[in-house]
């Protein structure tokens, strides 16, 4: 199934669940220092950029929640070699301040700290095994929240540093690899 499939598989099931939805805030209770309340308790929804697949996000409290995916890493990400594979993350996330809000949108600031796994491929090795790392990630990111729709926008950026997992790949470059991954994406929330 191709990227583009999904895609509109995922805006299709969004568009259909629209009408169930209640945009009303949901209420935590007291959220401590963070003003921001979200648009729903579990939003899911597509992301676009490094990586691009499925993106979710779960709210523990008013201001930490946890944020998810699966996706695909391509092109260039890491040193100017064409690694390309599928990624899979968690973060841990935490809602300090509230840039604006008005009556159509708030602004949360977030910032968070989390671990991925990275399976991937070398293209630019005509010899190229099948590698894989493990991560540990530090995004942060605005959430445009709509308050009439249960819908939010978000951009990220994400500091990630991979641990190669494979001896061979290690032999030939550096167990630590830093980098930075950016998305913008689309939540529905329920």
């Amino acid at each position: 199934m191709s990227c583009k499939t999904l895609v509109a598989a995922a805006v299709l099931l969004a568009l259909c669940t629209a009408g169930t939805a209640s945009a009303d805030r949901r209420s935590f209770g007291n959220s401590g220092t963070s003003n921001f309340t979200s648009n729903g308790k579990f939003g899911i929804g597509v992301e676009l950029g490094a990586p691009t697949g499925f993106n979710g996000k779960l709210f523990l409290s008013p201001n930490r929640a946890l944020d998810f995916g699966i996706g695909w890493l391509y092109d260039n990400y890491y040193r100017g070699r064409d690694f390309r594979g599928i990624h899979l993350y968690i973060d841990h996330l935490w809602h300090p301040v509230q840039f604006t809000e008005n009556p159509t949108f708030k602004l949360p600031f977030y910032f968070g700290v989390g671990g991925a796994f990275w399976s991937f491929d070398d293209r630019n090795d005509r010899f190229s095994d099948h590698y894989s790392a493990l991560a540990i990630r530090v995004p942060v990111g605005v959430a445009f929240d709509f308050n009439k729709i249960p819908l939010d926008l978000f951009a990220e950026v994400t500091f990630v540093v991979d641990i190669f997992l494979s001896d061979t790949y290690v032999n030939r470059e550096s167990r630590f690899g830093p980098g930075f991954l950016g998305s913008v994406g689309a939540r529905f929330w329920f």
